[in-house]
């Protein structure tokens, strides 16, 4: 081959190897609890990942969930029940869809719509979670009103009727009635014959807690509820539903009629602003309640407290089945205040701490705020 010849020859290529894009890995929003404080510890993050759930435990894509005031105390550090100390993803309670099932699980399918209760983890837009801590939805039910059902008609349900055992003609004190305990709490009472319902919430929220079935709301902003009672009610009442805690709990007690009972269950007098306030801890405790048993022999008086977050799930079944039934007959009704979306949690916080809602307020993973 000439000089010439090899000029001209053309040169051979190395074939092209083809680059292989990498495959997107998946993510899922959570609400995460960076540490105890204001409002600015909650963050959403983008978590790797989908998770698998194991023997007996099922894959939810969570559609909504529900904030309580036991997730205010615990952004404060207020509440005993976290199952770790922070970073960690909050939430008690949430609905959605079954996307996986693991081995085992006989009782639920992929497509289901499903309740969830757990002491912490459930505002995330994928949980796994044993399906014990499952509860199907009945047709027609929204996924906002299923994320309403657990925590506050729970609480309601068993304060109500396991604990004071409400009955045709009795009375009953209702704080914080326009809230989520408290409204579910006035559509409970409203099933018995015969009820009279005093109910506590601000002015501006009466003609709604009344329309609820609330026969005698009570400004607690201006009035002494105490002597409210007593003006309509010489004798006092029969029930008192407590989440105050402190000095409250005595009013509560006192104003109950022979027979009575007080059912404790919170300390909402602890929070008084963003982040914790020691003097509000002091004045709490050092207004604590306090009976000995003599004393609460002669009172001829009963004091219960009550704690959904120490209670295990198999002894809540019965309960949410019952609700779940209640719901189906069109006897209770979730009333939800507002919706808000992950990226919103501390303005959904701020909602329910300023005692702003009435009714349920709602955390959803989309972007977007739904229409209130």
């Amino acid at each position: 081959m000439s000089v010439e010849e090899v000029k001209e020859a053309p040169l051979e290529q190395e074939p092209q190897q083809e680059t292989k894009e990498p495959e997107p890995v998946a993510t899922y929003k959570a609400i995460v609890l960076t540490g105890f404080g204001g409002y600015d510890k909650l963050k959403v993050e983008l978590k790797k990942d989908t998770p698998t759930p194991k023997s007996g435990e099922i894959l939810v894509r969570v559609k909504a969930c529900g904030l309580n005031f036991a997730d205010l105390m615990a952004r404060q550090g207020l509440y005993d029940r976290l199952p770790a100390s922070p970073p960690l993803v909050p939430g008690m309670e949430c609905s959605g869809l079954v996307e996986a099932v693991g081995d085992d699980v006989t009782d639920r399918k992929v497509g289901d719509s499903v309740i969830v209760m757990n002491r912490a983890g459930l505002w995330s837009e994928l949980v796994v979670i044993p399906v014990s801590n499952t509860f199907l939805m009945p047709d027609g039910m929204s996924f906002e009103e299923a994320a309403a059902i657990p925590a506050n008609y729970v609480t309601a349900y068993m304060m109500i009727y396991d604990f004071a055992n409400l009955r045709p003609n009795q009375s009953i004190l209702i704080h914080m009635a326009a809230g989520g305990v408290g409204t579910a709490a006035t559509q409970l009472c409203k099933i018995v014959k015969d009820v009279t319902i005093f109910g506590t919430a601000s002015a501006a929220k009466h003609e709604v807690i009344k329309e609820q079935g609330v026969t005698h709301p009570i400004d607690y902003s201006t009035l002494d509820y105490a002597d409210e009672v007593r003006k309509i009610s010489p004798n006092g009442v029969d029930i008192v539903l407590d989440p105050l805690g402190g000095s409250d709990t005595t009013k509560g007690f006192n104003l109950l009629k022979p027979m009575g009972k007080i059912v404790l269950y919170g300390a909402a007098n602890l929070l008084t602003g963003p982040k914790r306030n020691p003097l509000a801890i002091a004045k709490l405790w050092w207004n604590k309640f306090t009976i000995n048993s003599l004393q609460l022999l002669h009172s001829n008086k009963a004091v219960c407290g009550y704690h959904l977050g120490y209670l295990q799930i198999d002894q809540i079944q019965d309960a949410v089945t019952k609700l779940l039934s209640l719901y189906k007959e069109g006897k209770i009704k979730p009333r939800i205040d507002s919706v808000w979306s992950f990226e919103q949690i501390g303005d959904a916080m701020k909602q329910m701490q300023e005692r702003r809602n009435i009714g349920k307020v709602i955390l959803v993973p989309e972007a977007k705020k739904a229409e209130n």
